[in-house]
């Protein structure tokens, strides 16, 4: 079993967040190498009605506009190093990444990827030419290059807490989703950073980079819709201007995944979706971290 365990990650409390996941749960019925533990933090509340910390747990939605893309950024800021990382960093938006780890005072120690994008240039390469103490985080599964490649069951720690890697093929073969952990002294609600695996009422197309819509109906209905179903999604992209949604709510209304296995597959079949713009250059990139091996252009 792999394990990155260095640091701890945070979310801040708000009253339209608290008030989100209330009315969904009301609406609903409701392996890397070890790495040194840290100190010991207070608990997560795990009763009905949650209420992490605001001085424990960060986490920060950041949107790159030409890809439609999402990146989240956690920290730990209980922790004296106040650890960060950052999934699915986009090679536009670096520069603002950086420089808002920097107001916030942050460590950022990994640098994630979901999985091999084809519409944009992940900001890993780039980040970690800016400060090289960071490191890559990507799929084995996907082959491609990072510091540190991931499987099904691993476990990535800021201290005490972690994310949990769940395998969820489907649309690329490396897909993964990152889910926080579960327990007492664990984030409540939890929340799956599923890439493009689920998205807010749809789901990754599955005809390039060894896609298969068999493969992403039972990657979502087996590792992402078991889980609780007040559990928060947060996608890779979104192109309606929705930012989270509920295991529960996708449950539901998810126009695609609501459906049979038969009729899943028919409508991913008959998207007939245009070739992605980026994906000769994205995908290359990609496959070797971002941008960092490279050769560069005289």
């Amino acid at each position: 079993m792999l394990l990155l365990r260095s640091h701890r990650f945070l979310l801040p409390r708000c009253l339209a967040y608290s008030a989100f996941v209330s009315s969904y749960k009301s609406a609903l019925g409701s392996r890397l190498p070890s790495l040194p533990r840290p100190h010991s933090m207070a608990k997560y509340s795990t009763s009905a009605s949650p209420s992490p910390s605001p001085s424990r747990f960060l986490l920060r939605q950041l949107f790159e506009k030409e890809s439609s893309t999402y990146t989240y950024l956690l920290a730990d800021l209980a922790h004296p190093d106040k650890p960060a990382v950052l999934v699915d960093p986009v090679d536009r938006t670096v520069d603002r990444d950086i420089s808002l780890v920097k107001e916030l005072g942050l460590k950022l120690i990994y640098a994630m990827n979901t999985h091999v994008h084809a519409d944009h240039v992940t900001g890993t390469g780039l980040i970690k030419k800016k400060m090289p103490e960071v490191k890559s985080v990507i799929s084995k599964v996907s082959n491609a290059k990072a510091d540190h490649v991931v499987e099904h069951g691993d476990k990535i720690y800021f201290g005490d807490l972690f994310l949990e890697v769940r395998a969820t093929p489907g649309h690329t073969q490396g897909c993964v989703t990152y889910v926080t952990g579960n327990g007492p002294d664990q984030p409540y609600p939890r929340m799956a950073f599923t890439g493009d695996a689920l998205l807010i009422h749809g789901c990754g197309r599955t005809d390039f980079q060894a896609g298969n819509s068999r493969q992403l109906y039972h990657s979502v209905h087996s590792q992402i819709f078991t889980l609780p179903k007040e559990t928060l999604i947060y996608p890779a992209h979104d192109y309606k201007g929705f930012t989270v949604s509920t295991v529960g709510e996708e449950m539901l209304y998810n126009p695609r995944l609501t459906k049979d296995e038969e009729a899943f597959k028919s409508i991913m079949e008959n998207l007939k979706l245009d070739y992605p713009k980026m994906m000769d250059v994205a995908v290359p990139a990609n496959m070797v971290c971002g941008l960092q091996d490279l050769p560069t252009k005289a």
